[in-house]
């Protein structure tokens, strides 16, 4: 197998792709950081009471999730290899994210069962983020 240093058009598109990806979880990170009170008195007594009972742990998953997500894709953008191991951290905040929100929270039960399919998603794309990276670390696009 031929390596070089030089990543291909699809390696751009990726990076960038999933950097607004991640610029778009940073979105609802803070959207949910700094929702106003009203906001929330406008929401269904069940929905104030997820939010209310969110534990700290999930806020800390949260924001690592989003946050070294945005730092791995920056990494990608300039071919660095800690992309990866940052992308690794962000799915272990993307983990225990969704299974607050899929088995603790009980968003399950006021959403129904397609409120599973963000979340899952969420997690496949952290894995192919993780994967995608190493990738390119073997192709010698990162270094």
């Amino acid at each position: 197998m031929t390596t070089t240093n030089k990543p291909n058009a699809l390696f751009w598109v990726i990076s960038i792709v999933a950097l607004l990806w991640n610029l778009a979880g940073v979105g609802a990170y803070m959207g949910q950081k700094l929702m106003s009170e009203e906001t929330i008195a406008a929401m269904s007594q069940a929905e104030q009471d997820i939010i209310s009972n969110t534990p700290m742990w999930y806020h800390i998953a949260f924001a690592l999730a989003v946050w070294f997500g945005l730092l791995g894709c920056i990494g990608l953008l300039l071919k660095k290899k800690w992309a990866k191991p940052v992308f690794i951290i962000s799915l272990v905040g993307i983990v225990f994210q969704m299974v607050y929100n899929l088995f603790i929270s009980g968003a399950l039960d006021i959403y129904g069962p397609g409120a599973a399919v963000m979340p899952v998603l969420v997690v496949l794309i952290g894995i192919f983020l993780i994967w995608y990276a190493g990738n390119c670390i073997k192709k010698g696009w990162l270094g």
